[in-house]
């Protein structure tokens, strides 16, 4: 058996658990690469990464960049790593420092590849209705997400989960696959067959990406929902104004509607769809907290007419 000696890039709360397990496991973190601090919040308060957090707690040294180039490279290369691990950092690894690894680089992906190679693979399951997904540990190559894969796991996909709760299993599961991994590489017992089956991409998404359209099919809508689900967030515009659907489910026990259509039914919120109604349980007006669908209602005005688009 050997140690290795390891560089970690990694940047939101995902690849938290990745790093804390790497670092309890027989290996040692020589650095840890993460995004440099960014304005968070509605008061844009400079904020440093939850993995520049858990880093700090777990006292080992990091190296903020937003581009692997210049210094940043330098640094990394410098320190001779036996394996490179990266886990939702953000960033391309580039040549020089793809090679700079003696055992190259490894990432740790929440899909099951070669399906949804990209940024968003957990949201994209979702919101195109797959009922299982799972993570791949794989080689890093130049070209995206298209490296040999050492391992992998399946999950299924609960039929009311959103993106936020299935990414926070599989960064739990999928830390326990990576550290099994680095295990065998270091021990001379990793394998890695090539990805097979058809590739889909799975791009980051935008706040429009967000925007729910009611003529669709009723589950089209509810993946959708629940895929966007915290980010970048669900919204329908509501007699002009932009609402976020925080939380919604399908009503199949209620009369149909014309997509769009609202109505209040048995003191429930429904908004038709090209099937059945979606309920919506929890929204969040514009420039207002986040309450219930009917709080939300009886606090219009009565007697218009409701429009979502």
């Amino acid at each position: 058996m050997s140690d290795l000696e390891i560089v970690f890039a990694g940047s939101p709360a995902a690849a938290v658990p990745s790093l804390q397990a790497l670092t309890a496991s027989r290996h040692e973190i020589l650095a840890v690469l993460t995004r440099e601090d960014s304005p968070q919040g509605r008061k844009r308060v400079l904020t440093q990464t939850p993995v520049a957090d858990a880093a700090d707690q777990l006292v080992l040294p990091t190296i903020k960049a937003n581009r692997l180039a210049g210094a940043a490279t330098d640094r990394l290369v410098a320190l001779q790593p036996d394996l490179g691990v990266i886990v939702a950092y953000g960033g391309l690894v580039r040549e020089p420092l793809l090679s700079a690894p003696r055992l190259g680089w490894i990432n740790l992906h929440f899909s099951l590849l070669p399906r949804w190679r990209g940024a968003a693979p957990v949201q994209r399951a979702i919101m195109a209705g797959d009922e299982v997904t799972g993570a791949s540990v794989f080689q890093l190559v130049p070209e995206l997400d298209a490296g040999d894969v050492f391992g992998h796991l399946t999950q299924s996909i609960g039929a009311r989960e959103t993106s936020g709760h299935l990414l926070d299993s599989l960064s739990l599961s999928g830390a326990e696959l990576l550290v099994r991994v680095v295990d065998a590489i270091a021990d001379g017992t990793a394998h890695a067959i090539s990805q097979q089956g058809d590739v889909t991409l799975a791009p980051k998404l935008t706040i429009d990406d967000g925007h729910i359209d009611f003529t669709a099919h009723a589950s089209t809508v509810d993946s959708l929902i629940r895929g966007v689900t915290p980010e970048p967030g669900a919204f329908a515009m509501i007699d002009g104004q932009r609402v976020k659907v925080l939380d919604a489910s399908i009503a199949r026990d209620s009369a149909r509607l014309e997509p769009g259509a609202m109505a209040l039914q048995d003191r429930r919120v429904l908004v038709g769809t090209a099937s059945d109604p979606i309920e919506l349980l929890v929204v969040q007006p514009a420039g207002k907290t986040a309450m219930t669908a009917a709080d939300w209602w009886r606090g219009r005005p009565s007697g218009e007419s409701v429009v979502a688009s």
